[in-house]
Formats: structure tokens, C-alpha cells, sequence
């Protein structure tokens, strides 16, 4: 450092000489050499004093940087030795907790030997008991086959088949009450169902027949609606295609057939007719293509009616037209148009209860017998005839297939279907809702009883409640508590398969046991 300042003082002393060397010879060109050495000389002394003020400035100032940097120094090397220090430390500490770590696994490893050496000892002498204990087996398997008189092969067979059969047994016993379980909650559920929708809903009836009535002011107007030679009659009828009688009724003519369209065409024609006074073969054709017109625009409009009773929207018009037709047609003795409302009420009721899409069931509900507005037209059951009415004017699958099979046409295969199915065994099975022919009636439970007395076991059946229920008395020496769940079943499954009834029929078998003494 010393050498540094000393190397600056000397180029410092040059350049002081050089500047005066430079003023001396300019001093010695303008002036005299006299007045130039005594200037030289002060400027010499000059130089030399400030050179040597700048030699202890430098000395000073180097010393000064070198305590300096000496200070630096030990104060590095004081925290280098600290955290030698604390290093140390750390070392020592890791090395003790190593050399505890080495005495743990050493002992570790002792007991781990000496556990090894017992567990060999201990499998030499399992080994040894296993032996023995086999040979005991076979000496007491020995033994038991002398005593029992079988093979052990046989015993385990006898056993097998023991466990099998009280298997079977119990498995029969939870058969039966998870199903009388099941049946219990399902029947009460239905029940509830049910009893909502024929609460929430209830339709008035009208029975209509085959033939209508029209009043006449007078008698003399049967001679006016025959007219000359009977044209007036035979127009009449050919117009309308209805049969007209004229008997003895008074102030009465009954028109007759089977299309109730026709015969309501028939009934306001002559009811106009009449009301005109006008009656000839060009006047009964102008009411009557008139009265046509009428009609099917009101039929149109009662099928508008039923979808805005029911609350639906986008039937096709032609479905509408003969949704109104069903007005004028009936099913023993009961009008398909209300039963066709009542039915989707019905279905939407139920369908809210089990938290389906209650429009689509409305709108399956009231299609399900549009079918019946021309089966008389078309071949088929009216099932099938509306469910391709349907798949013609665009209803959805899940519609077309609730109409066919609504009456099992086609096997269900949605919830829809089999509530499209229920509501309207439901509607027809009211009190009141249709007739049936006492012959047919009779008929049908006699069909019930034979099939319930041709299973084998059955003493006697009876059929109760108008043919809703058919009970089963078995004999209890044939027929099991388990068999009695059975017989049931096929049963009523022979019943689904060689019947059609409205609604259900409810299969009850009845066993018991009676032990008789006398005391003599």
C-alpha cells in the first residue's frame, strides 16, 4: 500500500517539475536568465514544500486505509469462528444422537435374533402338535365310522343335505314375509293412491243405448215423416243411414243403429225437420248435409274441450275431431268421452302421487281409447287401432305405447303404461260406470273357481266381492305353509294368462290344520 501512495508522489513530483520546466523556459524566452533562476528557485522550494505535505498526507492516508482493512479483517474472521463454533456444536449433537440411534438398532437386532430362534422353536413344535393332532383325528374319525355305520363321505352328504333343506326352509319362511311385507306396504301405498284420485275426481254417467228416441208434437206427423208411398221415410233413412220405426208409440219415433254418429245425425235432422214443417227428399238432404256439417265442427270442439278440461295442448286436429267423436260413443252403457277425461284426471292424479311427468300421463290418459272412434271402420282391437292413430299424428313413444297397452295388447314396459292401464280399470270399475250381462257375470266366476279347484291341493275355492277376490281353501296334509305362497302365484298367473277382466282380482289361500279328539 505503502509502495502505491509512494509510485503516485513521484508522478505528482514530475508533473510539478515538467510544469515548471515548461514555465521556466517560457519565463526564460520573454524574460532574462537572471530573473528566470531566482523564479525557478522559489517555485523549486515551492514544490518541494507541497510534495513533502503530500507525502505525509499519503502516508497518513494509507496507514489509515490499511487499520482499516485490518478492522475488516478480524471481523470476518470473529464470525467465521462463531459459526465454526456453532458447527461444532451441531456435529457433536448429530453424533451423539447417531450413537444412540446405533445402540437402539444393536438391541433391536439382539431381540430380533432372539425372537427368530423362539419362533423356530415354536413352529418345530406346532409342527410336532399338528401331527398329533392329525392322527387323533383319523383315530376319532375311525372311531365315529364304527359307530355311526358310515363312510364319511356319507356323513358329510347326510349333512349337506340336512343344512339344504333347513336352508330351503328358512329361505321359503323369508320369502313369505318380505312378501307379505312388500304386499302390505305396496297395497296400503295403491291404496292411498287410489282413494286420492277417486276423491280429487268424480264424473257423471250417462247411460245411452243403441236406439233414440225423438218427440213428435202429434201423431199426424208420422204420416208427414213417411210421406207419399213411404219416399220421405226411405230418404230419410238413405240419407242418414239410420233405421226409422213408426209403430204405436204415441207422439214417438225411435231411430235405430249401432253408429251413434249416425244416429245423432238421424235425431237433429228430424228434430229440424219437424220444427221446419218442410218435409220432402230435397229438404231432408239440405238438413241433413247441413246438420253433418254442424256436427263434426262440434265434434271438433268437444275434443278441444276435453284437452282444455284436462290441460294439455298440441293434439293434431284430427285426433281432436275424433276425440269428440268418442262424445257419441259408449262401452257398456258408459260414454267414452267422459270415461277418456275422466281417465287422464285420473292418470295425472296418480302420476303427481309418484312424481312422473303428470301432462304426458294426462295426455296418454285421455288417448287411450281413441282407438274405439273407428274400430268399427278399421280391423283390430281398439288398442292397437289408437296407437297407430297416435304414431300417424305424431304423439311420442312413450304415449303410443300406454294406449297399446292399456289393455295388454302389448306387455307394458313403463310406469306410464301401467298407470294408463290402471286408471282406466279404475273408471270402468266404479259403481255404476258400466253394466254387464248377468249371463257374463255368472260366467266369469264360475271361469275363476275351476281354475282355482284345477291346481292339486285345493279342497274348495270361493269367489267373493262381485269377482274381485277368489279364496282357496287347501288341504293341510298336501299343502304346506311354504306351498301355500306358491300355489298362490300360479294361481293368479293362470288367472292373468286365460282371463280378461277389468281392474284385479286378489288371490287368497287359505290352510289349516284341525286335530280332532273324542271323549268317550
Amino acid at each position: 500500500m505503502a509502495e502505491y501512495f509512494l509510485t503516485i508522489l513521484i508522478i505528482i513530483v514530475s508533473a510539478v517539475f515538467f510544469t515548471a520546466g515548461f514555465f521556466i523556459k517560457h519565463i526564460i524566452d520573454k524574460n532574462s536568465i537572471d530573473s528566470a533562476s531566482s523564479e525557478i528557485d522559489s517555485i523549486k522550494k515551492e514544490s518541494e514544500k507541497k510534495a513533502e505535505e503530500i507525502k505525509k498526507e499519503s502516508v497518513l492516508a494509507a496507514r489509515a486505509e490499511v487499520i482499516r482493512y485490518k478492522e475488516t479483517a478480524d471481523e470476518e474472521i470473529r464470525i467465521q469462528k462463531q459459526e465454526l463454533s456453532q458447527l461444532e456444536k451441531r456435529l457433536s449433537i448429530k453424533e451423539d444422537n447417531l450413537e444412540k440411534r446405533i445402540s437402539l438398532i444393536e438391541k433391536k437386532e439382539t431381540d430380533f435374533m432372539r425372537r427368530e430362534r423362539t419362533l423356530v422353536q415354536s413352529e418345530k413344535t406346532a409342527v410336532e402338535k399338528e401331527k398329533l393332532a392329525e392322527e387323533k383325528l383319523k383315530e376319532k374319525i375311525i372311531e365315529l365310522e364304527k359307530i355311526s355305520g358310515m363312510t364319511s363321505a356319507e356323513a358329510k352328504n347326510t349333512l349337506i343335505n340336512s343344512i339344504t333343506e333347513e336352508a330351503k326352509h328358512e329361505s321359503a319362511k323369508a320369502i313369505k314375509r318380505i312378501e307379505d311385507e312388500t304386499r302390505e306396504i305396496a297395497d296400503k301405498k295403491a291404496k292411498e293412491i287410489i282413494a286420492t284420485a277417486i276423491q280429487r275426481y268424480a264424473g257423471d254417467y250417462v247411460a245411452e243405448k243403441s236406439i233414440s228416441s225423438v218427440q213428435l208434437p202429434s201423431d199426424e206427423m208420422k204420416g208427414r215423416i213417411i210421406g207419399r208411398e213411404g219416399r220421405n221415410i226411405r230418404a230419410l233413412e238413405a240419407a242418414t243411414g239410420v233405421d226409422l220405426i213408426i209403430d204405436e208409440t204415441p207422439e214417438a219415433v225411435i231411430l235405430s243403429s249401432f253408429n251413434p254418429v249416425k244416429r245423432e245425425i238421424a235425431r237433429l235432422s228430424l228434430e229440424r225437420l219437424i220444427a221446419d214443417g218442410r218435409i220432402h227428399p230435397a229438404r231432408i238432404e239440405e238438413i241433413v248435409g247441413k246438420v253433418e256439417e254442424e256436427l263434426s265442427q262440434a265434434m271438433k270442439e268437444a275434443g278441444e274441450q276435453a284437452t282444455f278440461d284436462v290441460g294439455i295442448h298440441g293434439i293434431h286436429p284430427e285426433l281432436l275431431k275424433l276425440l269428440g267423436r268418442l262424445k257419441y260413443r259408449t262401452s257398456y252403457s258408459q260414454n267414452v268421452y267422459n270415461h277418456s277425461i275422466e281417465v287422464a284426471f285420473l292418470c295425472g292424479i296418480m302420476a303427481a302421487e309418484l312424481n312422473i311427468n303428470v301432462k304426458q300421463a294426462k295426455r296418454a290418459g285421455l288417448l287411450h281409447d281413441i282407438g274405439k272412434a273407428v274400430d268399427h271402420e278399421v280391423e283390430g282391437s281398439h288398442a292397437v287401432i289408437g296407437a297407430d292413430l297416435a304414431k300417424k299424428f305424431g304423439e311420442s313413444p312413450k304415449v303410443i305405447h300406454a294406449i297399446a297397452a292399456h289393455h295388454f295388447d302389448e306387455e307394458p314396459n313403463s310406469i306410464l303404461a301401467v298407470l294408463v292401464s290402471a286408471a282406466d280399470a279404475l273408471s270402468a270399475a266404479r259403481p255404476g260406470a258400466r253394466k254387464e250381462m248377468f249371463e257374463t257375470y255368472v260366467k266369469r266366476l264360475e271361469d275363476l273357481e275351476s281354475i282355482a279347484n284345477s291346481f292339486s291341493g285345493v279342497a274348495k275355492s270361493y269367489v267373493i266381492q262381485a269377482g274381485r277376490e277368489i279364496r282357496a281353501i287347501v288341504q293341510s296334509q298336501k299343502i304346506t305353509d311354504e306351498d301355500s305362497v306358491m300355489l298362490s302365484k300360479d294361481i293368479a298367473k293362470k288367472i292373468e294368462t286365460t282371463m280378461q277382466y277389468p281392474g284385479q282380482i286378489k288371490v287368497t289361500v287359505i290352510r289349516e290344520t284341525r286335530a280332532t279328539e273324542f271323549a268317550r
